[in-house]
This record gives structure tokens, C-alpha cells and sequence, in this order.
């Protein structure tokens, strides 16, 4: 199997550096990184990839019944790490990517030894003692209106999970990248994203972790990034002063920052 190009792999930055992959959410590619890559590429080896169903990984080898669960995405990041031979590698990963790299640290652990999470949430939905952000009813309306019409749920969504409406060229690069996917891809990534509850995952983390959280972030509110951080005990929780669920395009430099800093104490 091809790996490489089945997940349009990148490698980039010092040869000699310690190994930092880079994640991507739902709806994206590893384009999204590419405002913090050149202050990471500096210190650290970069991996950059695309999960299947997304960019221009290779959709032939994207199935229904491999990617309807998270496994599925955190099992291309374990191959990722065994084609590439990683260990001890630092794995960042944005949104519904933090819980994806728990799933793989737990399963590889010889391949993971760092998580940073940034804009994480472990369940999207409200429960009985926590908030996730969203009612039920309001995720079955999410979920509905995008398998109806992604191009149209893309158009009015992504403004509203990229924030910072006064810039709305980002906005903009957010739809672009949501209405680029397989509508039928989106849906099923977007049910394994929205509907999966991966609150108990978080026990099994012992790794070195940083949360990262925004502000203001209507997709992943602080109230979550709390959570993460209380369930995760060898957790680092930092608070951007940035808005929106995505940081690394919205807020670049104190992103990669954060990230720098956290690393540079492990060493």
C-alpha cells in the first residue's frame, strides 16, 4: 500500500529536527498549517498530510465503512507513522483531529509522545453535567441541512466556524475548502465528527499534552477546552487571544507561538 501518496504525505522542514506531524479538521487539507509551517519548519521535521476523503489524498481507497468512526481517520495516522518510521513524535491536531490523535497515541504509543490539541472537543452535543455547545436537536439540523445541500450548509457555515466576520476572506478560504470535498465524503466524516462521544478516550492519555483553546470559539466553547484539560492531568491548558475555531489561519502567529513554547519546555 501507498501510503505516501494515499495521503498526499509532505515532509518538510530541519532534516535533523524532532518530528512534528500536523493534523487537519474536518471539511480541510494541510493547507490550513501553511501559515504556521515556516516558524515550526525552523526547529522541527514537519509532517503534513491529508486524511482519505479530504484534499488530494487519494480517493480511490476512501470506504464507508472505514471512515464512519474516528478509528478509521487515526488508523492512516498510525500507518503514516509506521511508513515514515516515526517515534516519539509530536502529534497536532486541529478540532476533530485532538481526539483522532488520542485514538492513534493509544494504539501506537512507541509512535506518539506529545499531543497538542488545538480547538479540541471530545463530544459536540450537551450532557447532563457538560457542555459541548450544541443541543441534540441542534446537531440533528447540522447534520440534516448538510446532506441536503453541502454546497449551501458550506456557504453558511463556514463564515460561522471560521469567526472574525470582519475578515471575511477568511470566511471565505474556509468554504472553499469545505465545498472541495465529496459531499457524500463530507457527510460521512461529518456524522463521525458530530455524533461520537470520545470523552472516555481522554483517560487513557499520559502523554506530555497542550490544550489549546480561543477566546471565542462558537464550535469549541471554553467550557470544553476546561474539560479537556481537568481529564487530561499531564495537561497544559493555554487560551489564545484569538476568535473563531480556527486559530492557525486566524491567529498564525500566536498558534505557532504557543505550540514553540510548550515544545522548547519538554526539552
Amino acid at each position: 500500500m501507498d501510503v505516501r501518496r494515499r495521503n498526499n504525505v509532505h515532509v518538510t522542514g530541519a532534516e535533523d529536527g524532532p518530528v512534528v506531524v500536523l493534523a487537519h479538521g474536518f471539511g480541510c487539507d494541510q493547507n490550513m498549517w501553511r501559515l504556521v509551517v515556516p516558524a515550526l519548519a525552523e526547529r522541527y521535521r514537519l509532517v503534513l498530510f491529508d486524511y482519505v476523503g479530504c484534499g488530494a489524498s487519494r480517493l480511490a481507497d476512501w470506504s464507508e465503512q472505514r471512515y464512519s468512526a474516528l478509528s478509521g481517520y487515526a488508523q492512516d495516522v498510525v500507518e503514516i507513522c509506521e511508513e515514515l518510521d516515526l517515534r516519539d513524535a509530536v502529534f497536532v491536531g486541529h478540532s476533530v483531529s485532538a481526539m483522532i490523535g488520542v485514538t492513534a497515541a493509544r494504539t501506537a504509543p512507541e509512535r506518539i509522545g506529545t499531543l497538542v490539541m488545538v480547538a479540541p472537543s471530545p463530544r459536540y452535543i450537551d450532557d447532563e453535567g457538560y457542555r459541548g455547545g450544541f443541543g441534540a436537536e441542534d446537531i440533528d439540523e447540522l447534520l440534516e441541512s448538510l446532506e441536503s445541500n453541502y454546497l449551501g450548509w458550506s456557504s453558511t457555515m463556514a463564515p460561522v466556524i471560521m469567526g472574525n466576520p470582519e475578515r471575511p476572506e477568511l470566511g471565505r478560504e474556509l468554504t472553499s475548502s469545505f465545498c472541495a470535498t465529496d459531499p457524500e465524503m463530507a457527510r460521512v466524516f461529518a456524522r463521525a465528527t458530530f455524533l461520537t462521544d470520545s470523552r472516555d478516550d481522554l483517560k487513557s492519555v499520559t502523554v506530555p499534552t497542550l490544550v489549546l483553546e480561543c477566546s471565542q470559539d462558537v464550535i469549541a466553547p471554553r467550557e470544553v477546552g476546561a474539560y479537556v484539560h481537568a481529564a487530561i492531568p499531564s495537561s497544559t491548558l493555554v487560551t489564545l487571544d484569538a476568535t473563531g475555531h480556527c486559530p492557525q489561519l486566524s491567529a498564525p502567529d500566536a498558534t505557532a507561538s504557543a505550540i514553540l513554547g510548550f515544545l522548547a519546555d519538554r526539552r
